[in-house]
C-alpha cells in the first residue's frame, strides 16, 4: 500500500559528487553540480535537464550575491572559523559513546539549505496535516480501536510492535495530547516534489543541534541572513514551553524537567544544551522517584515535585516495574503516575509504534477516514509485507527499493540496518526475497528515490551532496501545533546517497524564507517581578551534586598526581643525589597514591625500573590511577554536569585530557622517550589544571552544587597533604635538606617559605607554614577551617555555627606551635586529619546523595 507511485528511478545514476575549484564570485545557479538523476537544489531542476531559464531572484541567487566578493580562500577561512566554533562550543555527536574514547565533533556544512517561501508553505501545511493525523491515530488506538476493528490498520502490525504499550490503553494523557513533538524526514525526489520517508514520535532528536547550527551559520553570513528574511526559531520554542506548562497538572507554575539517558548517549550534548536553552532541569532516571503516584526530584534540600517531563529516553526503558525490568534509565512507578494524571510526559509513552515504516502505507486511507482529506505531503511508495498482496507487489521491485525492518531496534522481532536494493547483486536480492517470504511481517519495502543535492563547500571546492530534511512540529496548546521554520538538514558524505551521521555524514542549517514580517519573539521571560526573582533558586539534583562533588575530587587528585609525579622525576635526576630517606618517602607516596602499580621496586631498590613504571602510568587509564586516569575521570564527571559549566571551562577540560593522551601516545612511539619529555608534558598539563581550577573558583555560581565541588577538593587536599607530611615524619625524610625542600615543593610553598624564613630547615618553621598558617590556602589548618565552614554552610547552619558533620573535621589550630613541634603529637593530629577526610566523604554520600533515609518513607501528594 502506498501514498503514491513515483516514476521509475531504476536506471537513474547514483549520487556522485562533482567538485571544481572556484571563487565564490562565479557561483551562480547556472553552475550544474548535482549528479544525473538527482534534483539540483541550486538550479531548481533535475540535473540532467537543460534549463530554459534561471530565476534571477531565486533564493540561491540572492544568497550568493551577498558573498560574491568572497574568494575561495575566504570561504575556506569561513570553514575554518566554523570548525573552530563547533569545537570551542563543545558540540559533539558520538556514534557509540565511550568513556575511553574521544568525543566526536558535530559536523556542520558551511552553506545552509535554502527553502523559498512557497516551498516552505507547502511543507508546513503538509507537516501540520501529518501531525494531526498521527494524533488522531494514537487517540483511536489507545481508545476505542475502531481503526483496528474496521480493518484500516492491521492489529498484528500495531499489537505486535514493541512501541505499542498495552499498559497505556484506555489512558487519556495529561493535557489530552499524545504528541508534543513530532519529526518528519523529508526528501525531494527527481521530480522536484517533497516526499515523506520517515516519522519520529518516540523521542525525536535534533531540536538542540539545529539551534547550534542556526547560531553558527547565521554568524558566518550575517548580511545574507538578514536580507533574505529568514524565519526565526525562538517563537516556536516558546510556544512549546508555554504549551507544556499550560497542559501540565500545575499549569503555568509547573516544574518541568528533561529526562536524559545520561552522558553515554550519543546526543547527550543536545540534551544538556536544550535543557539550558529552554530552562528545564536536566535529570536522569536515578534523579527521580515516585511516591503516592506523584513524581519527585531528589535534590540536596529534599524531594521537589515534578509536573512534566520532556523525555529523551525510549519508551521501553521508562519504567522498570512495567516495561523492561533491566532498565536503569527510567523511574519505577512512572507509568502509574502518568495513569493517575499527576505528570505530563512528552511525548506520551506508547507513541513509538507509529514510527514503523510499515505504517506509512496505511496513512492515505486513514487521512480520508479521520480527516476527510487527502494527504498534501505524500510518502514514498511503501509495502508492509505482512499483507500477502503487498508482499507480492513489493518483491518484483526490490532492486529499486529500500528494504527496512518493520520493527527497528526490537528485541522480539528481526531488526537490521536498511538495505538499498540497487547496491545488491542478483544473488543477494534473491536471498532477501527468501527472508521476506519466510518472515513477511518483519520486512517493509519502500521505493528508493535519489535524493536532491545541495551545494557544499569543503577544501577549496564547491560540490553537490545528497540532502534530507528533518522538520519538527511542536505542540501549541489549544491552537494545535506549530511547525518549526526550517529544520535540520542531514547531508550525505561525498559519493553517497545515504544521509547518516553514523556513516560520516554532516548537517546543514535550514533557512525557511518568508515574504512577510520576521518573528522577533525571544525566550526571555518578560514578566519576572523582583519578588519572583528573589525566590528563584537553581535546583541542585542529588545526581548533579554528586558529580560536582567528584568533579572537585578528581580535579584535586589530578593536581596532586601531577605535582607528585613532577617532584619525583625531578628528584631522581636532580643536581644533588637524593637522600635514601627521600627515596623511601617518594616510593611510599607513589604507591599510596597509585602512581605506580603494586609490586614495582622502590626507587631505593631500582631507581630506573621505578622511573619507567611511573612514566608509563602517567598516560594510562587501565593500570595505575595516575594523571591520565584522573584527567579522564575529571572529564567524565564534568560531562554529566555540562549544563553547569561555561564553554571555556568545558573546553579547557577536554583540551587538557586530549593533549595529554595524544602527547604520551606520540612519545611512547619513539624509542628515546626521556624523563625530560615526560616532565614537559606534566608542566603543560599543570598549566591546563591552573585554568580549570581558576574556572571552578571564579566562573561558577556559589550555590550548593559549587559548595560540594569545593568540599570535594578540600577533602582530597586535606587527606593528601596530611598523609604526605605524616609519611615524611615516619621515614625521617624531613631531617635531610633534600627531603625538607621536597615537602615544601609538594605543598607549593617553597617561594613563600624561603621569603619568610630564608634558608632555614627548622621543623618549627615548617609546621608553622604548612600546618598552622590560616593565611596559606595549602596549609592543613586553612584547608580544615575552610572545609568545616563549607560543610556548615551546606547544612544551612547560622553564621559561626558548625554542623555535626563539620565538627568531625579536626582543627589543628586548637594546638599551639610548641605542642605540634612534638613529632608524636603532630603525627597524631595528621593521622586524625587523614582519617576524618575519608569519614566525612562517606557521611556526605549517605546524607546528600543516596537519600537512604527515604527508602521506607511515603511522601504525601503535593
Amino acid at each position: 500500500m502506498s501514498d503514491a507511485h513515483l516514476p521509475d528511478f531504476a536506471n537513474q545514476r547514483q549520487s556522485q559528487s562533482q567538485g571544481f575549484d572556484a571563487p565564490a564570485a562565479v557561483i551562480t545557479p547556472h553552475n550544474r553540480l548535482a549528479a544525473a538523476g538527482h534534483f539540483d537544489e541550486l538550479t531548481g531542476s533535475l540535473s540532467n535537464l537543460i534549463a530554459t531559464h534561471t530565476d534571477p531572484v531565486s533564493a540561491w541567487s540572492r544568497f550568493f550575491k551577498k558573498i560574491e566578493h568572497d574568494s575561495a580562500a575566504d570561504l575556506d577561512q569561513r570553514c575554518s572559523n566554523l570548525a573552530r566554533q563547533v569545537r570551542d562550543n563543545g558540540i559533539t555527536y558520538n556514534v557509540y559513546a565511550d568513556e575511553n574514547g574521544p568525543q566526536r565533533p558535530w559536523s556542520l556544512d558551511l552553506f545552509p539549505l535554502l527553502l523559498d517561501a512557497p516551498t516552505w508553505a507547502h511543507i508546513e501545511a503538509g507537516v501540520l496535516q501529518r501531525v494531526r493525523l498521527l494524533e488522531s491515530v494514537l487517540a483511536d488506538v489507545y481508545g476505542d480501536q475502531t481503526l483496528l476493528t474496521q480493518g484500516f490498520l492491521p492489529p498484528a502490525l500495531v499489537h505486535g510492535h514493541p512501541g505499542y504499550l498495552r499498559a497505556m490503553h484506555g489512558v487519556k494523557p495529561v493535557g489530552g495530547r499524545y504528541l508534543h513533538i513530532a519529526a518528519f524526514d523529508l526528501a525531494r525526489g527527481p521530480d522536484g516534489k517533497w516526499w515523506l520517508e520517515a516519522q519520529r514520535t518516540q523521542a525525536p532528536s535534533g531540536l538542540g543541534y539545529l539551534l547550534e547550527n542556526r547560531l553558527a551559520i547565521s554568524a558566518q553570513f550575517r548580511l545574507a541572513f538578514d536580507r533574505l528574511r529568514v524565519q526565526r526559531l525562538a517563537g516556536t520554542y516558546r510556544a512549546l514551553m508555554d504549551s507544556l506548562r499550560s497542559m501540565s497538572p500545575l499549569g503555568n507554575e509547573a516544574h518541568l524537567a528533561l529526562l536524559t539517558p545520561g552522558p553515554y548517549n550519543e546526543t547527550y550534548f543536545e540534551h544538556a544544551y536544550l535543557a539550558r536553552y529552554l530552562g528545564l532541569t536536566l535529570v536522569e532516571g536515578g534523579d527521580l522517584l515516585v511516591r503516592d503516584e506523584h513524581l519527585y526530584l531528589k535534590t540536596l534540600k529534599g524531594l521537589v515535585p515534578v509536573h512534566g517531563l520532556l523525555k529523551r529516553v525510549d519508551d521501553p526503558y521508562l519504567d522498570p516495574l512495567e516495561l523492561r525490568a533491566d532498565s536503569t534509565l527510567g523511574v519505577p512507578g512512572l507509568l502509574q503516575a502518568v495513569r493517575a494524571g499527576h505528570v505530563l510526559v512528552a511525548n506520551a509513552p506508547g507513541t513509538g509504534f507509529v514510527e514503523s515504516p510499515a505504517l506509512l502505507g496505511f496513512l492515505p486511507a486513514l487521512a480520508e477516514k479521520l480527516l476527510g482529506e487527502p494527504l498534501m505531503l505524500p510518502a514514498l511508495a511503501t509495502w508492509w509485507c505482512g499483507e500477502r498482496s503487498a508482499m507480492e507487489e513489493a518483491l518484483p521491485n526490490l532492486a529499486t527499493s529500500a528494504i527496512k525492518p518493520t520493527y527497528p531496534g526490537s528485541d522480539m522481532h528481526a531488526s537490521f540496518d536498511p538495505v538499498l536494493g540497487n547496491r545488491l547483486d542478483q544473488h543477494a536480492l534473491d536471498e532477501w526475497a527468501g527472508r521476506i517470504v519466510r518472515q513477511p511481517d518483519e520486512h517493509t519495502v519502500q521505493v528508493h528515490a535519489p535524493l536532491s543535492q545541495m551545494p557544499t563547500w569543503a577544501n577549496g571546492q564547491l560540490s553537490a551532496r545528497s540532502v534530507m530534511l528533518r522538520v519538527f512540529a511542536v505542540s501549541d496548546g489549544a491552537q494545535g501545533w506549530q511547525v518549526l521554520p526550517g529544520g535540520l538538514a542531514r547531508v550525505a558524505s561525498a559519493g553517497q546517497d545515504i544521509t547518516s551521521m553514523q556513516r560520516g555524514g554532516s548537517s546543514a542549517d535550514v533557512w525557511a524564507l518568508t515574504h512577510g514580517e520576521v518573528d522577533a519573539t525571544t525566550l526571555l521571560a518578560p514578566h519576572l517581578s523582583p519578588e519572583s526573582l528573589m525566590q528563584r533558586k537553581r535546583l541542585v539534583t542529588s545526581r548533579a551534586a554528586e558529580n560536582l562533588y567528584w568533579l572537585g575530587r578528581y580535579t584535586e587528585r589530578a593536581e596532586n598526581a601531577i605535582r607528585l609525579a613532577r617532584l619525583t622525576l625531578e628528584s631522581l635526576h636532580g643536581e644533588e643525589v637524593a637522600s635514601p630517606s627521600l627515596l623511601v618517602w617518594l616510593g611510599q607516596m607513589a604507591q599510596a597514591n597509585t602512581l605506580v602499580l603494586p609490586g614495582v621496586p622502590t626507587p631505593a631498590q631500582a631507581s630506573r625500573v621505578f622511573e619507567r613504571s611511573l612514566i608509563d602510568s602517567l598516560g594510562s587509564t587501565s593500570a595505575a590511577t595516575s594523571v591520565g586516569y584522573y584527567l579522564r575521570a575529571l572529564k567524565l564527571a564534568a560531562s554529566t554536569v555540562r549544563e553547569r559549566l561555561s564553554q571555556e571551562h568545558w573546553r579547557i577540560i577536554t583540551r587538557a585530557e586530549e593533549e595529554l593522551f595524544a602527547r604520551f601516545a606520540q612519545a611512547r612511539a619513539k624509542p628515546d622517550f626521556s624523563n625530560l619529555q615526560a616532565l614537559q608534558i606534566l608542566k603543560d598539563t599543570s598549566d591546563h589544571m591552573a585554568a580549570i581550577t581558576g574556572a571552578q573558583t571564579d566562573r561558577m555560581t556559589r550555590d550548593d552544587g559549587w559548595r560540594l565541588l569545593s568540599i570535594g577538593r578540600h577533602i582530597e587536599r586535606l587527606g593528601f597533604l596530611s598523609g604526605a607530611l605524616h609519611r615524611a615524619l615516619s621515614c625521617n625524610s624531613l631531617e635531610t635538606d633534600s627531603g625538607f625542600d621536597a615537602m615544601l615543593d609538594l605543598f607549593d610553598n617553597a617561594i613563600s617559605f624561603h621569603a619568610q624564613f630564608q634558608q632555614s630547615h627548622d621543623l618549627a618553621a615548617l609546621v608553622d607554614q604548612l600546618v598552622l598558617d590560616r593565611d596559606n590556602p595549602r596549609s592543613i589548618a586553612w584547608v580544615a577551617h575552610t572545609l568545616r565552614g563549607r560543610l556548615a554552610k551546606l547544612a544551612g547552619c547560622a553564621p559561626q555555627e558548625l554542623s555535626e558533620l563539620a565538627l568531625k573535621v579536626p582543627n589543628p589550630n586548637s594546638y599551639g606551635l610548641v605542642q605540634l613541634c612534638d613529632t608524636a603529637l603532630l603525627a597524631d593530629v595528621l593521622s586524625q586529619c587523614s582519617q576524618a577526610a575519608y569519614q566525612v566523604s562517606e557521611d556526605i554520600s549517605t546524607t546528600y546523595f543516596t537519600h537512604s533515609g527515604l527508602v521506607n518513607t511515603s511522601v504525601g501528594a503535593a
